[in-house]
């Protein structure tokens, strides 16, 4: 069984960072700079994939340009967020999920990643979901801050669920109601 269709958020969103910051879907002409990302910003402090090499493809069957939302300023990508149905089913299609948020070294702290976290959202509520939810490493104390500034609330832990650089790693299930 399939989740329907459903329509997704206008091209293009404003958020409260500023004029400048535009956050729009992503498209396969991003995936050149949308990969550089991916190399740049990873680290062991999120991450439970390898680092991607130089050949490695951004997008693949499973990771669509549709399922991102990227944040530019004046014509460069500052960072992307991935927002999908993370169960393919008609009782699960209310649930949005955020597997993957990105921000370049350079536009941290200047509300990237708390606006494409609002237009995340904004988009899961268009495509008529009623919770966003998603995980994050337990040792990944930025982010569980951001996310919680957000409105997301742990619902969930699973104790040691990655063995990371010698090290076993919880797995903090978070998520947030989209109603009201």
């Amino acid at each position: 069984m399939s989740v329907p269709e459903t329509p997704r958020q206008p091209d293009e969103t404003r958020h409260r960072e500023g004029p400048r910051t535009r956050v729009r879907t992503a498209v396969a002409a991003d995936e050149p700079a949308l990969a550089a990302l991916d190399r740049a910003t990873w680290s062991p402090l999120h991450a439970v994939q390898p680092r991607p090499g130089p050949e490695d493809p951004f997008f693949d069957e499973r990771h669509l340009p549709g399922d991102y939302l990227v944040a530019e300023r004046d014509g460069t990508l500052l960072g992307y967020v991935r927002v999908v149905a993370p169960i393919p089913l008609a009782c699960h299609a209310h649930v949005r999920q955020i597997q993957g948020l990105a921000v370049a070294e350079a536009a941290r702290g200047r509300g990237v990643a708390r606006a494409l976290l609002r237009a995340a959202a904004d988009r899961a509520r268009a495509e008529g979901a009623r919770r966003l939810t998603l995980r994050v490493l337990g040792h990944n104390a930025p982010a569980r801050a951001l996310y919680e500034s957000e409105g997301f609330t742990v619902e969930g832990v699973l104790p040691g669920e990655f063995l990371l650089a010698g090290a076993f790693v919880d797995d903090v299930l978070m998520g947030r109601s989209l109603l009201g």
